[in-house]
């Protein structure tokens, strides 16, 4: 074994930490097509199905309306879904007890819906001003959204060159990306719709 106190005086960065360098080599193999490129649309079809897919919170959110029914879905709403057990928070009195009350007829609602829910917990929830989802209100809102693309179009933006939806151009003069860093810019972290 060699002498440590023997080693030469040139030492890397990573002797300091205790690492060796580790050298990556990525070959092209000839042959090997490239995957084709995917549309726009079908891409974000994907993510739709992925949000509403089993499990998801977004679409539990879309469908709570159709799943708690008329009633009871004004009143409360699914505020995290984990490990299967999904928490519903509710105003409380009289609503946070009509959710417990009705527990297995949700839960029989939220399996026949597709939602692999194997528990219910139920919580105090004061509502805050959003919309309720799948309200009127939330569809005027999102149906004027700047950032649909099959409402407003797609343009390039002026100061990036990105593609972005025209709505967010006509909004802000450029896209949501430049946006976001103008806010990041004059110190302000948050939503660009702001």
């Amino acid at each position: 074994m060699a002498d440590p106190s023997r080693r030469s005086s040139r030492r890397g960065a990573g002797d300091y930490l205790g690492l060796r360098p580790q050298y990556r080599v990525n070959l092209l193999v000839p042959g090997a097509a490239a995957s084709p490129a995917t549309s726009l649309g079908a891409c974000l079809e994907g993510l739709r199905r992925h949000w509403e897919g089993e499990g998801q919170l977004a679409g539990l959110w879309q469908a709570w309306p159709r799943i708690a029914g008329s009633h009871l879905a004004p009143h409360c709403r699914p505020l995290n879904l984990q490990g299967g057990v999904l928490t519903v928070g509710a105003v409380p009195g009289p609503w946070l007890q009509a959710l417990q009350y009705n527990r297995h007829q949700l839960l029989g609602a939220l399996r026949g819906a597709g939602f692999s829910v194997r528990d219910l917990r139920f919580r105090q929830h004061y509502g805050d001003p959003s919309p309720a989802p799948g309200s009127e209100v939330e569809a005027e809102v999102w149906a004027r959204h700047p950032s649909r693309i099959d409402v407003h179009g797609l343009a390039e933006c002026p100061a990036c060159g990105r593609p972005a939806p025209t709505g967010e151009m006509a909004l802000w003069g450029h896209c949501s990306f430049c946006r976001r860093s103008a806010l990041a810019d004059q110190g302000i972290d948050g939503n660009p719709n702001c």
